[in-house]
């Protein structure tokens, strides 16, 4: 069989190949190092440019699987996409565990005002007085009970915290308190000291975190976003922290990015902002590698694969 990879694991990758698979590589742009026609596997690699897809699939009219690295798909599915009507699997789980680690970094850095002592100490001020608290017994509310928002509750139990969660199909998680479902969760933003949104960017989930959400979450309440950019409706933040609705928010990703230097983003004193780097870690290569060659495994073999993406829902 014929399998199509990114130049940029080619040397992890490919001396893990069984020897009867035939190797053709592909660049950033989409340039084949060899013959297509016949291919019946694409493995991409991150930040998949649209023009690049398109040359792929036009150069592999026989392609029937394609492997993305990326937890969100967004925007790999369109409806030219959809008619080649490939399998298509994706990354979910790989990004998990950095992910939770930042987002318990974001929760620690409100919670213990680490911002304001970073300050401080740049202007060798011994200052105190201010309210630290504690994440013991404050509530949770992971909007998108995947793989990245439990392992965000497995890190978030261990601090004592109260944990709720939303999914599409809810069911009992280890670690939650409560799960619902994926349009349930706006009546526990009451309870939330914390709002993670973990959920894909799908046509449903994009700026449904707006005017209305942040009216229904608690002032002192902190808003993480780990997520996509598109799915926090920009405008209405910078509103609500402006205004006081909620007290202040983290967010690795952003509707454009990079983010502009002018954008007024910035100058929110109450606003973390990082640069979509919440998943990066050595191992995501390695996570990625070992996902791809047992999906590998599957496929050869007739099995069901991992992490197939029902491209009606968007993930």
């Amino acid at each position: 069989m014929k399998l199509i990879i990114p130049i940029d694991v080619a040397a992890e990758l490919e001396p893990k190949l069984p020897d009867d698979v035939v190797v053709v590589r592909a660049d950033s742009e989409g340039n084949l190092d060899g013959d297509a026609t016949d291919a019946e596997v694409y493995y991409s690699w991150f930040l998949l440019k649209p023009t690049t897809l398109q040359r792929i699939l036009a150069s592999a009219p026989q392609l029937r699987w394609h492997h993305a690295p990326n937890a969100g798909v967004n925007h790999i599915i369109t409806p030219k996409y959809i008619e080649r009507n490939l399998i298509l699997t994706n990354g979910a789980g790989v990004h998990a565990i950095p992910i939770a680690e930042f987002v318990i970094g974001y929760m620690l850095s409100y919670a213990k005002q680490l911002p304001r002592l970073q300050k401080l100490h740049t202007q060798h001020r011994w200052q105190r007085g201010f309210q630290i608290e504690e994440l013991l017994d404050k509530t949770l509310l992971i909007i998108g009970a995947g793989e990245i928002g439990q392992e965000i509750a497995v890190r978030a139990k261990a601090f004592g915290m109260r944990i709720l969660g939303s999914r599409r199909h809810p069911q009992p998680l280890p670690n939650f308190e409560k799960v619902v479902g994926a349009n349930e969760w706006k009546p526990l933003l009451s309870e939330a000291d914390y709002v993670v949104v973990a959920t894909p960017l799908t046509w449903e989930t994009k700026g449904m975190i707006d005017d209305e959400v942040f009216q229904l979450m608690r002032s002192h309440a902190y808003l993480i976003n780990i997520a996509r950019g598109a799915i926090v409706d920009e405008s209405a933040l910078t509103k609500a922290l402006q205004a006081g609705k909620i007290a202040g928010a983290a967010l690795d990703t952003v509707f454009t990015e990079p983010l502009p230097a002018e954008s007024p983003l910035w100058l929110l004193p109450n606003l973390f902002i990082t640069p979509h780097c919440s998943a990066h870690s050595p191992r995501t290569k390695e996570r990625s590698l070992a996902l791809f060659l047992d999906n590998l495994t599957r496929y050869r073999q007739g099995q069901p694969l991992r992490n197939i993406v029902d491209q009606t829902a968007g993930y």
